[in-house]
C-alpha cells in the first residue's frame, strides 16, 4: 500500500490524531509539517517522531528528514488536507452542530460539549479552531462513531463564513450575538450579522435545519429576516421576553442568585454562586438545544456548577506575588467594546473585603477608523466605577486617557507585559483580585501568560 493511501485510510479510520504541533504529539498521531513565519514545519519532524507520530505530512522536500518511509510528501498540504476533510465529513452520519457570533463561540461550544458528554459521545474542535485550517483539522479529528460533532466557525473578513460552511456543513447552527468586531473590514455590525448569516444559507448549507440566535439588537434583527427568507425548519429566538427563550427574573437569596428561564414554554429555575450574563446565556443556549432534541435537561441542572473555565474567557487563577495570594480573572483572549464594559461591569459588582482591586485592559483590536472612540468607551465606563488601580497598556489607550480632563480612579499605564509584571511585583503589598481584559496577541495578553505561571502550590 503506497504512503498516501496508509495515511489517508489511518486519518479517516481515526480520530483525534492530527496535529501541527510537536509539543501535542502522542503515540501513533500524525504529524503537520506547516510552513510558519520563522520555520518550516520539517525542521520538527524528528522530534514529531520521537515523541511517536506514525506518521508526517509536508509538501517540502528534505535530505534531513528520517524515517523517509513514514513520511508522506503532498504537493500543496492545505489542498491535500482539505480534500481529506471533505472526504471524511462525508463519511460521518452524526448530527452536526455550527457556532458562530461575535464573541462566545469557544464557551458555548465547551458548555454544549460538556453536557452532551453526560450521556452521548462527542466530537469537538479543540481551543479554539476556526478559521480555514482549524476547522480542516477539526473535521480530521473527527470520531466518525461519535453522535454529535461540533464545530466553530470564524471569520474576520467577507465570504468567509460560507467557505467554512461548506466543509463543515451543520444541520443545527448557533449565532452567539452580532456584536463591534472585525469592523477594521467590516464596516460596521449589518455587515457583520449578513457575513454570519452564510451560515445557514441554503446556498452553502443545504443541510441547514435549526437556528438558534440571540435577537438583542437591530443588527440581530437582521439575521431573523435572512432566517425567514431562507425557510428554516425552526428559527429560536433568544434574549427579551417577548421571545422564544429569556431570563424570567433574577433574585439574590442569601449567598445565591435565583434564576428563573422560560425555554419554549417550558419553565426552568436554576441556583447560581454568581451571575454572569453571558454564562446564563450559555446555559439557555444549551437548555434549548437540548429541549428542542428531546434530551434530558435534569442532565444540566444538576451539574450546573462543573460548568469549564475556558481559558481567556473568565477562567480564574490563583497565583501568588511576592509570597502574597492573588486572585485572577483571565478575559484576554478576547475584546471587543460591548464585551470589554460588560466585564468592567461585572469585576466592579465583585465585593471582597480586604483586597485589593486591580483591573488591567489591554487594547482591542481590528476596530478600523472608529477605534479611539470605541477606546474612549471603554476609559468612560471605567470611570462609573471605582477600582484601587486601573492598569492601562497600548498606545491607544494612552492616548485615549490623555482626553480626560478629570479622572477618579487611579490610572497607570505600562507599555509592555514585563513592565507591568515588574509594576505588579513592586506594588502588590496585599491580597489581591485582578482581571486582564484584551484583544489576543496584545502585551496584556502576553502578561496573562506568564503571571499564569505563578500559581498558587
Amino acid at each position: 500500500m503506497m504512503i498516501n493511501e496508509q495515511v489517508s485510510k489511518y486519518i479517516l479510520k481515526k480520530s483525534n490524531k492530527v496535529k501541527i504541533n510537536t509539543n501535542e504529539i502522542k503515540k501513533n498521531d500524525v504529524f503537520i509539517a506547516l510552513k510558519g513565519t520563522k520555520n518550516h514545519g520539517n525542521k520538527f519532524i524528528d522530534n514529531a517522531f520521537k515523541a511517536g507520530a506514525k506518521f508526517c505530512i509536508t509538501d517540502k522536500r528534505s535530505k534531513l528528514i528520517n524515517k523517509r518511509e513514514k513520511v508522506l510528501i503532498v504537493d500543496n498540504i492545505f489542498d491535500f488536507l482539505r480534500d481529506l476533510a471533505i472526504k471524511k465529513r462525508s463519511l460521518y452520519s452524526g448530527k452536526v452542530i455550527g457556532i458562530t457570533g461575535s464573541a462566545g463561540k469557544t464557551s458555548l461550544k465547551e458548555n454544549l460539549k460538556f453536557f452532551l458528554e453526560k450521556k452521548f459521545n462527542i466530537s469537538a474542535s479543540i481551543k479554539s479552531y476556526n478559521n480555514n485550517l482549524g476547522v480542516i483539522l477539526s473535521i480530521l479529528n473527527i470520531n466518525i462513531d461519535s453522535n454529535y460533532a461540533i464545530f466553530e466557525i470564524g471569520t474576520n473578513n467577507f465570504f468567509e463564513i460560507r467557505e467554512l460552511t461548506k466543509l463543515v456543513k451543520p444541520s443545527q447552527i448557533f449565532i452567539t450575538n452580532i456584536l463591534s468586531t472585525h469592523l477594521q473590514n467590516f464596516k460596521n455590525k449589518k455587515n457583520i450579522a449578513k457575513e454570519k448569516s452564510d451560515i445557514f444559507n441554503k446556498k452553502y448549507n443545504p443541510f441547514g435545519k435549526i437556528l438558534y440566535f440571540q435577537m438583542d439588537s437591530k443588527d440581530e434583527l437582521v439575521i431573523y429576516n435572512i432566517a425567514k427568507k431562507q425557510k428554516l425548519k425552526k428559527i429560536i429566538k433568544i434574549g427579551n421576553s417577548s421571545l422564544d427563550c429569556y431570563i424570567e427574573n433574577i433574585k439574590k437569596n442569601k449567598s445565591k442568585y435565583k434564576i428563573r428561564l422560560k425555554i419554549l414554554d417550558k419553565n426552568f429555575t436554576i441556583l447560581l454562586d454568581d451571575y454572569e450574563e453571558y454564562k446564563v446565556k450559555n446555559l439557555i443556549f444549551v437548555l434549548t438545544f437540548f429541549v428542542v432534541n428531546n434530551i434530558d435537561t435534569s442532565i444540566i441542572i444538576k451539574n450546573k456548577y462543573k460548568l469549564p473555565n475556558v481559558e481567556g474567557r473568565g477562567s480564574i487563577h490563583k497565583i501568588v506575588i511576592n509570597k502574597i495570594n492573588i486572585k485572577l480573572i483571565d478575559q484576554s483572549y478576547n475584546a471587543n467594546p460591548e464585551t470589554m464594559i460588560q466585564s468592567i461591569k461585572s469585576f466592579s459588582e465583585i465585593k471582597i473585603n480586604g483586597y485589593q482591586k486591580i483591573l488591567i485592559l489591554g487594547v482591542m483590536n481590528e476596530l478600523g477608523i472608529d477605534s479611539l472612540n470605541h477606546h474612549y468607551k471603554v476609559i468612560n465606563e471605567v470611570e462609573k466605577h471605582v477600582f484601587d488601580t486601573v492598569i492601562l497598556s497600548g498606545d491607544i489607550l494612552k492616548k485615549t486617557l490623555s482626553m480626560f480632563t478629570k479622572l477618579k480612579n487611579n490610572y497607570v499605564y505600562k507599555s509592555s507585559s514585563q513592565k507591568l509584571m515588574s509594576y505588579l511585583n513592586k506594588n502588590v503589598h496585599k491580597k489581591a483580585i485582578m482581571m486582564a481584559k484584551s484583544s489576543n496577541t496584545t502585551e496584556v495578553n502576553k502578561f496573562v501568560r506568564i503571571i499564569k505561571l505563578k500559581k498558587k502550590d
